[in-house]
């Protein structure tokens, strides 16, 4: 059987603590998919020069924010690590031409134990965790997806999290109660129609083609993790777009799955 692929918008670290709809969407999303053998997760707070892969036998919880309320710095998410399934996807990495590095101490930062604390509360799935490339483009990361494809075929769930907007200048200016502005409808509606169309040219051009891209993300990370999706995925045009809720006024929560029912 082959895993489903999944892009979440991961939003803000208390989501843990205040899950509302997109917290009850991620708890369906777990108890839906199939179990996975172990979780490959692709975040974008893991920046490095060269693909790294963690290979920590338990990694511990980062908590790599500040300013929250003391609560969430007492979450732990004691997921085992995926050490094997790090090194086979190193292995697939290699031999399509993609450098890669490993690293024992890397633990799970707050884009991989948010979700994954929604989805998969038991904490009793493993996960490894790959870096993003900020030097490298959409299309690059593309290819670092397809690369990684055939992981999915034992039984590994592909996870990229990031965001579909992530502007957070604009976030603590923005009043939480107006509605988004059309900079970030237009910007969320073009996205959605493009991955229907399953058109990862125009995507992979986004910050050309899509409508206030350089507004929407003043740089590229946390859209990243969509292309490992995109690349990971074998059917992008029918794609089940899980979550279209907007948090903070200015912040999409889209997510999508990808080769699965949904």
């Amino acid at each position: 059987m082959m895993m489903p692929v999944l892009f979440l918008s991961h939003g803000a670290p208390t989501l843990p603590l205040e899950p509302g709809e997109t917290g009850a969407v991620w708890k369906r999303l777990g108890a839906q998919l199939p179990r996975p053998s172990a979780i490959l997760a692709i975040s974008a707070h893991w920046e490095t020069r060269i693909p790294t892969l963690s290979l920590a036998v338990q990694p511990e919880t980062i908590h790599d924010f500040s300013g929250f309320p003391e609560e969430l710095y007492r979450l732990q998410y004691p997921a085992p690590g995926a050490p094997q399934m790090a090194k086979s996807a190193a292995q697939l990495l290699q031999q399509a031409g993609i450098p890669v590095r490993l690293d024992d101490s890397h633990g799970l930062d707050h884009g991989a134990w948010v979700p994954l604390s929604l989805m998969f509360p038991q904490a009793d799935i493993p996960v490894a965790q790959l870096s993003l490339q900020p030097e490298q483009d959409p299309a690059w990361h593309l290819e670092l997806g397809r690369a990684l494809r055939p992981l999915r075929e034992q039984d590994v769930l592909i996870v990229g999290s990031g965001a579909i907007t992530h502007n957070l200048r604009a976030v603590f200016t923005h009043p939480d109660h107006e509605p988004a502005p059309a900079w970030v409808t237009e910007f969320c509606d073009w996205i959605a129609a493009r991955i229907a169309e399953g058109n990862l040219d125009a995507l992979s051009a986004y910050r050309e083609l899509a409508p206030h891209a350089e507004q929407n993300h003043p740089s590229d990370e946390h859209l990243l993790p969509l292309f490992v999706a995109l690349g990971a995925a074998s059917k992008v045009d029918d794609a089940h777009h899980l979550n279209r809720v907007m948090t903070f006024g200015l912040l999409a929560m889209d997510a999508w799955l990808f080769d699965g029912a949904g």
